[in-house]
């Protein structure tokens, strides 16, 4: 058996002297001891230059960048895509829900060949299909706050501004696996699923199609 009890730190009444703040502390120093670690993340606003580190200068932290990997694929069978044709067309173009789960096959580098002697995976690209012959992976892994995300999105749509090869460029956001809260700040269905992610295709007019999975479990956006 277990209780889930929630705490607001943004309600107006938990100031540092309230009773309900006071209440708290007790609660987590004597009635339940436990340590925690916490993962934080910055986004500075201000004119004044100041970091996360210097409000935490009196405790044990440590600064964590992200890590950033390209990697190039050649010769990547790609679904062909229409940014009006959300739901396909055959012969013309696949469907959003192809386009997606072939985006985790590529994420995962899963095999499109789908040969007679594969064990371990029998998938094959969606048809309509073209021909690319350099495809560029990049994968941002850390704590990314919704700020940059947006900074992102803005780099992606300056990019079309000029003439590209590209038709498309996707955004894959995943959220942590086993965070404890999900959508809507409900509990995350971890232990059943763990899904939590969603993926921008921006095509060359910059409309997009905006893409969630959630966990059975979890509650949806």
């Amino acid at each position: 058996m277990r209780y889930i009890s929630t705490v607001d730190l943004t309600e107006a009444t938990f100031g540092p002297e309230s009773k309900k703040h006071k209440r708290v502390i007790w609660a987590l120093k004597e009635k339940k001891p436990l340590e925690f670690d916490f993962l934080l993340a910055w986004h500075h606003t201000g004119s004044e230059e100041s970091t996360l580190m210097s409000y935490f200068s009196k405790n044990q932290i440590q600064a964590l960048q992200p890590t950033v990997t390209f990697s190039t694929l050649r010769n990547v069978l790609c679904p062909v895509l229409e940014n009006n044709k959300l739901k396909g067309e055959p012969e013309v173009a696949c469907n959003a829900q192809e386009f997606f789960e072939w985006l985790g096959a590529i994420h995962n580098c899963v095999g499109l060949d789908n040969t007679s002697s594969s064990f371990l995976s029998t998938y094959s690209c969606p048809q309509p299909s073209t021909l690319v012959e350099q495809v560029l992976l990049c994968t941002i892994t850390g704590f990314i706050l919704p700020e940059k995300i947006m900074h992102l999105l803005g780099q992606i749509c300056c990019y079309f501004e000029e003439p590209k090869l590209a038709e498309w460029i996707s955004l894959v956001v995943h959220g942590f696996a086993d965070s404890p809260v999900s959508w809507k700040e409900r509990e995350h269905g971890f232990l059943r699923g763990g899904e939590n992610l969603y993926n921008f295709a921006i095509f060359r007019r910059l409309d997009y199609w905006l893409q969630m999975a959630v966990g059975a479990h979890a509650d949806c956006p």
